[in-house]
């Protein structure tokens, strides 16, 4: 062949190895280890195939979280600096109030972000401080935003009271796979949190469930985490995917450091499995290199947490995310007024 044919020949894609999955599709921990085994350029083209199937691929939906109380949670969570187990210089405080939280959203607004995401240190609320966060839940949604809580375990009464308030989305992560959930917390249990998912579901709220990676669990129970989220009935609407944050006086201080194409690796596993869900770049990202994040958008991420704090850990600035966004060609995601 002459150099001119090989110019211009067509270039061939091959076709996926595997069907797309659908809703219905069912994971078997060792199907989605042998996900995690592919080359990593095979494994970004099944991401992105998968991807734009329900997506646009230069989108993306900028989330903010801010902590409304912050501090003295009863849990022992190995990786959390909010645990009253840990000295971490982190204090208690008490839930914001309306005119702070107001303030806080209009920012987050102001700076382009769509979901207005609020945390809470609580091992469960009770039922006055559901009262209190559904006001706050008001004046979020008074602003055009969508609202997000994650406030521990709820009762039925609870989870229907959140949604009678205008919640859309509750988060309640995994955290990680059954079989390492022991290692990482002895306070509750890993149905506990099961459970949790299962009375917002019934509410008709929208579950948004994902996990950490990188406290020292083997990409088999990576797989596991993502094998228990794909398999929910259905699987949550928005997964965040966070990388273990070290906190010096928490005990998973000192770590191994995961290797980045790891965490992409697991970017793309969770959009191949879990296709129509929003698969969220969360914690970590502060100090990810904006190479590897790139590499995430291109795994299939298409949300990220924007703004300067993550509960009580850093986040990127607004500005330099909008300028890596659009050195990438990246928009982001308008879906509210307001």
């Amino acid at each position: 062949m002459t150099d001119t044919a090989c110019a211009t020949a067509p270039i061939q894609f091959h076709k996926p190895l595997a069907p797309i999955a659908t809703p219905d599709t069912r994971w078997a921990v060792a199907d989605i280890e042998a996900l995690f085994e592919l080359p990593l350029p095979e494994l970004l083209y099944r991401a992105q195939v998968a991807h734009r199937e329900h997506f646009n691929p230069a989108e993306v939906e900028l989330a903010t979280l801010v902590s409304i109380k912050t501090g003295g949670c009863p849990e022992d969570c190995g990786y959390c600096p909010q645990s009253v187990h840990y000295d971490t210089g982190v204090e208690a405080s008490k839930m914001m109030e309306v005119g702070a939280v107001r303030e806080a959203a209009l920012a987050a607004r102001e700076a382009g972000a769509t979901r207005f995401c609020m945390g809470a240190a609580w091992r469960a609320p009770k039922d006055r401080d559901i009262e209190k966060v559904s006001t706050l839940i008001r004046e979020v949604k008074s602003l055009g935003l969508e609202a997000c809580c994650t406030l521990g375990m709820l009762t039925d009464t609870q989870a229907v009271q959140l949604k009678e308030a205008g919640l859309d989305y509750y988060n309640h992560n995994l955290d990680t796979a059954p079989e390492t959930y022991g290692k990482i917390i002895s306070t509750r249990d890993y149905q506990d949190r099961l459970d949790t998912l299962e009375r917002v579901r019934r509410t008709g709220m929208s579950v948004c469930s994902g996990g950490i990676i990188g406290m020292g669990e083997s990409r088999a129970e990576r797989a596991g985490l993502i094998g228990q989220l794909a398999n929910m009935d259905p699987y949550p609407d928005s997964v965040p995917i966070n990388e273990l944050v070290q906190v010096e006086g928490t005990p998973l201080h000192g770590t191994d450091k995961l290797d980045p194409f790891e965490f992409v690796r697991t970017i793309a596993v969770a959009r191949i499995t879990m296709p129509k869900a929003r698969v969220r770049l969360s914690a970590g990202r502060q100090t990810m290199p904006e190479g590897v994040q790139a590499l995430c958008f291109l795994a299939g991420a298409n949300s990220i947490f924007y703004g300067d704090k993550l509960l009580t850990t850093g986040n990127p600035d607004v500005e330099r995310d909008r300028a890596l966004l659009k050195r990438l060609g990246l928009k982001p995601r308008h879906v509210l007024g307001g």
